[in-house]
C-alpha cells in the first residue's frame, strides 16, 4: 500500500491533566487518491495530518510512506494550511520559489518550475506582487503552487478554503478537483464541510472525537463532477450528517 496510517495515537500532556488527541487511527491510501477527513471540532484531524506530514511525532504508532516509516518532514510531502504562511517581505514568485530553495534546486530550474506553477493555479499576472495585495483565494492558491513546485508525492491541505463562501468555496473545490486530477497526485483534505468531501473525495473518512477515532470508512464510487442534489450523494450527506450528529 502506498501510505499507511497504522494504530496512530496522540497525546498531549498540559498543566491541566492529560488530553489524549487521537486513539489507534488505522487507515491506507492508494497512489493518487482524494480522500477526504470530515468531523467535529476537536476529533483530531488537523493532528492527524500534521503527523502525516511529519510536523508532529505521535505518541504511538507509524506513518509509512513506500514502505518506510515517517519521522520527519520531507520534500515528498508537502501541507497546505488553512491560514496561509506566505513570506509577506516576498512577492508570489518568490514564495512559490522558496522551496525549491531549500531543496538548493539549480536557479534556471527554479525559475522555470515557477513559472509552470503559476500558470497551472492561475497566478501569472500576479507573479510580482506582494501578499498583502491577494485576496485570501489568491493567497490559497500561492500556498498550493508552492507545495505543487516541489513536485511531492502527496499534498496535504488542512481547511484551506474555509474561509470561504459556499459559492467560492465551490469554485475552489472545482479548481482543486482540475488540479488533483492534472497532477496525478494523491490528496489528503481536512474539512468540515461535508459538500466538499462530497464533490472531492473517493474516500471520506469519518471520525468522532474524545479521543479522535475513526468511525466510518466510506469509498465514494461516483464519477465527478458530482450533482450535490442527485438521490446518491443526497443519501450519502444524510448518512454522514447522522454519523457525525451522534457527537453533539
Amino acid at each position: 500500500m502506498y501510505l499507511q496510517i497504522n494504530n496512530i495515537s496522540k497525546t498531549w500532556f498540559h498543566a491541566d491533566g492529560v488530553k489524549q488527541a487521537l486513539n489507534e487511527v488505522s487507515f491506507d491510501v492508494k497512489q493518487n487518491e482524494f480522500v477526504c477527513i470530515v468531523g467535529p471540532s476537536g476529533c483530531g484531524k488537523t493532528t492527524l495530518l500534521k503527523i502525516i506530514a511529519g510536523i508532529e511525532q505521535p505518541t504511538q504508532g507509524t506513518v509509512m510512506l513506500h514502505d518506510k516509516a515517517i519521522s520527519k518532514t520531507c520534500t515528498c510531502r508537502a501541507m497546505v494550511f488553512q491560514e496561509h504562511t506566505l513570506f509577506p517581505w516576498k512577492t508570489v514568485a518568490q514564495n512559490v520559489e522558496m522551496g525549491l530553495v531549500f531543496k538548493k534546486t539549480d536557479r534556471l530550474l527554479r525559475k522555470k518550475i515557477v513559472a509552470e506553477m503559476l500558470e497551472k493555479t492561475g497566478l501569472t499576472e500576479y507573479f510580482n506582487y506582494f501578499p498583502y495585495q491577494l485576496s485570501g483565494g489568491l493567497k490559497q492558491k500561492a500556498q498550493l503552487a508552492r507545495a505543487l513546485a516541489l513536485n511531492p508525492d502527496i499534498v496535504l491541505l488542512d481547511e484551506p478554503f474555509a474561509a470561504m463562501d459556499e459559492i467560492l468555496k465551490y469554485q475552489f473545490d472545482n479548481y482543486l478537483l482540475d488540479i488533483w486530477e492534472k497532477e496525478k497526485k494523491t490528496f489528503v483534505l481536512v474539512t468540515h464541510s461535508i459538500e466538499e468531501a462530497l464533490v472531492l473525495a473517493d474516500r471520506i473518512i469519518v471520525m468522532k472525537p474524545n479521543p479522535g477515532e475513526i468511525q466510518e470508512d466510506l469509498r465514494i464510487d461516483l464519477s465527478r463532477p458530482r450533482d450535490l442534489f442527485s438521490p446518491e450523494i443526497v443519501e450519502l450527506r444524510k448518512k454522514i450528517r447522522y454519523e457525525i450528529s451522534k457527537f453533539y
